[in-house]
């Protein structure tokens, strides 16, 4: 709030400013600085947290292990040798070898790329198609808003796990012969079918809340087309719960590719994946405990990364939270 002495000072015609008021008009210079929106904001909030930059650099360490596992492994992911089968860890093998003599240190090392590529692109469709329905629904309201809200309802009953299972046995079972493309769609797919009902409520709760805003009628009275201020005003000023939600969501399909590949439906050989490791590793573990731990270890720190990081982006987003 503005001090009531300095506001009729200046609003008032003929008045003088005092002693002590002159030199902070004359002395000091003027501020060049220009304000600031919500996104300048929280990225002036998210420079002063730790966590922030923490899981940032992890995150950053991740997307490089999936875009060049060159970099920190000359290894060979897929072929082995069974004369180093369950060898122990050691200078030529760092986290040791598994049953069929392959390295598990470059194997997991791979694995994040597979990881990585199902997460990301599964939330990015997951929020195209959650986001176009929320706008849709909660823009049109009426009848169409009830129509799309009964069919996010329809998905919201199914379990993920029994969907997952269910669309995945279907199109990807034994024999199936399928690439490592189709196998890595399907997972991307069934991702995407079963989450965007969560992506479309969320958006659609933000265009009730925007969509009545004064802009908005301003837009609409000077003859905006409905296209336009979508683009141009809705979608700008509702994109932030989606911001964190997006995040955090990248870390959770992570996991939930890894729960499907364990149980088989998921990914499969010869992809390379932390699930799929975590998975042949499980009958070995009393004898050779770190084919689960070690790729076990890199799918947890990926996922609270990518949790942490939405959790601060949220917190810099929300100013009831700063």
């Amino acid at each position: 709030m503005s001090d009531p002495s300095t506001a009729s000072i200046v609003s008032t015609p003929g008045a003088h400013p005092t002693d002590s008021a002159a030199p902070a008009t004359a002395g000091q210079p003027q501020s060049n600085e220009k304000p600031r929106g919500l996104l300048g904001d929280a990225w002036r909030d998210l420079r002063r947290k730790p966590l922030f930059w923490i899981a940032s650099f992890l995150i950053l360490v991740f997307l490089l292990m999936a875009a060049f596992p060159a970099l920190f492994v000359p290894g060979d992911a897929v072929n082995g040798s069974l004369s180093r089968s369950l060898d122990k860890p050691s200078a030529n093998g760092w986290f040791g070898y598994d049953v069929q003599g392959r390295d598990v240190y470059a194997r997991v090392i791979y694995g994040a790329r597979a990881s990585v590529i199902v997460a990301v692109l599964s939330v990015v469709g997951t929020l195209l198609v959650g986001g176009a329905m929320g706008i849709i629904s909660g823009y049109r309201g009426g009848w169409v808003d009830g129509l799309l809200s009964r069919i996010a309802d329809v998905f919201f009953g199914l379990p993920f796990v029994l969907g997952a299972i269910v669309i995945l046995t279907t199109f990807n079972g034994s024999g199936s012969g399928n690439s490592k493309a189709q196998i890595m769609g399907l997972v991307i797919v069934s991702l995407i079918v079963l989450s965007w009902p969560v992506v479309m409520r969320l958006m659609r709760s933000s265009v009730l809340a925007t969509k009545e805003a004064d802009y908005i009628v301003a837009a609409r009275a000077l003859g905006a087309g409905t296209g336009r201020i979508i683009l141009k005003h809705l979608l700008p000023n509702c994109l932030a719960p989606l911001l964190v939600y997006g995040t955090i969501m990248v870390g959770s399909f992570i996991g939930a590719e890894a729960t499907l590949s364990f149980l088989g439906v998921g990914l499969k050989s010869p992809v390379v994946s932390w699930g799929i490791m975590i998975s042949d590793g499980k009958d070995f573990i009393r004898v050779a405990p770190g084919l689960v731990f070690f790729p076990a270890a890199f799918l947890v720190t990926a996922v609270l990364s990518f949790v942490m990081l939405g959790e601060a982006v949220r917190e810099a987003l929300d100013p009831k939270l700063r």
